[in-house]
């Protein structure tokens, strides 16, 4: 078995890319209002700070903050993604694994994290968010996307509507290249 090695900062703030189990899929989008009470759901019991939000057909990207004292960004994961599975019918193909441990086949088992180290490692990740849409081919503009917290901070007055337009934006986060 894999050893992942995750650090834990109490009230720390990470960047999260979390996949579907089968990228071919749109589950996220075509059900973003499970997805949604699911995310409601988990921040009623264990809260924490959305600072950035953006949802794929097949992935999602996230920039959370936790509250002071705790670290456990794993158990906020795995309480979405099963609320999400379980208001879902259960009529995924299964592999002989996934069947024998009566898990469901919805979600990629892992996730991948990044501790937040300073303000301009936070930006690049906030504008990775919003630009994804952008960079999968779903849009052309950023602002065009609707699942994506960055009409919220455009609201906030920390973007305007028409950022990223032409951008690109570089660097490893977490995504395999297509």
């Amino acid at each position: 078995m894999s050893d992942y090695r995750r650090v834990f900062v109490p009230g720390g703030c990470w960047f999260f890319t979390v996949n579907l189990l089968d990228r071919r899929k749109a589950l996220l989008t075509d059900r973003i209002e499970i997805l949604r009470d699911a995310v409601a759901a988990t921040r009623q019991s264990h809260p924490f700070e959305i600072n950035a939000f953006v949802v794929l057909p097949d992935h999602l990207h996230a920039i959370w903050k936790l509250p002071p004292g705790d670290s456990d960004f794993s158990v906020r994961w795995r309480l979405i993604k099963t609320r999400f599975a379980k208001a879902l019918p259960a009529n995924e193909r299964l592999s002989a694994v996934r069947a024998a441990r009566n898990e469901r086949g919805i979600w990629q088992r892992r996730f991948w994290e990044h501790l937040i180290r300073d303000e301009a490692d936070y930006a690049r990740h906030v504008e990775y968010c919003y630009f994804n849409p952008v960079k999968h081919g779903h849009v052309t503009k950023v602002c065009d996307w609707p699942y994506s917290s960055f009409h919220r901070d455009v609201r906030a007055g920390l973007f305007p509507e028409g950022w990223g337009g032409d951008a690109k934006i570089a660097g490893e986060f977490g995504e395999r290249a297509r």
